[in-house]
Order: C-alpha cells, then structure tokens, then sequence
C-alpha cells in the first residue's frame, strides 16, 4: 500500500522542537517562525544533545548574526508566500524592510552574499513550490492558483514554472494525475 502526503514544514518542524525539547526538559517558549526562546540555562552538554538530535530531522541552529538574518528573510517571504492574504498592498521591498528593521538593500546584498541567489529569485522559487502544492492538492484550477500567488497571468505563472521545473504546470499536473491512478491499481 503506497500512501501520500501533504504536509505544512512549519508546522511539522515546531512538532519536531516541541517534541525533542520536552524529551531533554528543556523549557522554552516558541517566538516567531524558526525562533524560540529557552527559558531556563541550559548546560552545553544539553545544547550539543539539541543540536545533534536536531540534526537527524535536518534542523540547524543557526549562532551567527548574519545566518539568523537570512534565516528571518526566508521565513517572512515563505510567510508572505503562504499567507498573502494576511498583508495589506505593500511591497515585499517594503515588508522585509519593515519586519526586519534594515534597509532593503542591506537586506538583499546579504541575502545574495550568503545563499548565492537573489531575494527575487528566492521568491520565484517559493511561489513555484507553492503552486505545485496547490496543483497536488487539485482544489484550484490554473487560473485560480495564478491570482492565489500574485501573478498577473497563468501565461506568466507557466512562463515561471517551465523555467524553475522544466515542465508546464500542465504537463505536471497529468503527471501527478497519471502517478495517483498508477498508485491507486497497486
């Protein structure tokens, strides 16, 4: 029997925090996405235990300055991303300016100095990650998951796609549709 998935990464990793800290007795409070808070000491015997049990579920804690910020600057666009609707008509230049306290350019001159690519094109491939959600989930039609991720267009969106993925969205959703009636005969 073959069984598929759909699953929040969020969610699943504060599962994962939640449950290897309470198995270590750490005392913590959960802050913003990828953040906690311990709330006691905790020995460096504890802290390398965290690490390395982390590490199995590939979650990293990030110690320098600069990581924790390309960090932040992932998940407010993730956040944007996943949850448009929460945001008033501002630009993402203005948003990560705003949120994180820096000027934009600072912001995408480190993010581009530390993960080798731009704001923009992270965004691109979040919002093409995204899509191929919504098209699994086979709840919206093209031009629905188009207006959903902020595109002006499905041609726009299939411009986007095609190059991130090589295919159309499309072709990937017959393929995904072929795979479920090749899963469902086993």
């Amino acid at each position: 029997m073959r069984l598929n998935f759909n699953y929040d990464g969020n969610i699943a990793c504060r599962a994962i925090l939640h449950e290897q800290l309470e198995i270590l007795g750490i005392k913590y409070q959960l802050l913003d996405l990828g953040q906690i808070e311990i709330v006691d000491t905790i020995s460096a015997e504890n802290l390398n235990e965290l690490k390395d049990v982390l590490k199995n579920y590939g979650i990293q804690i990030i110690d320098n300055p600069k990581g924790q910020l390309i960090q932040k600057i992932k998940d407010a666009i993730i956040e944007i991303v996943y949850d448009k609707d929460k945001f008033p008509d501002i630009t993402i230049s203005q948003y990560l300016s705003d949120k994180l306290n820096f000027r934009y350019g600072y912001i995408t001159n480190i993010f581009s100095e530390y993960t080798y690519t731009s704001i923009e094109n992270f965004i691109i491939i979040q919002k093409i990650e995204r899509a191929k959600k919504l098209i699994i989930e086979e709840k919206l039609t093209l031009t629905e998951i188009s207006y959903e991720l902020n595109y002006s267009s499905v041609a726009y969106l299939s411009t986007q796609f095609k190059k991130v993925t090589g295919l159309t969205p499309s072709l990937f959703k017959r393929i995904v549709s072929k795979r479920r009636k090749l899963s469902n005969k086993e």
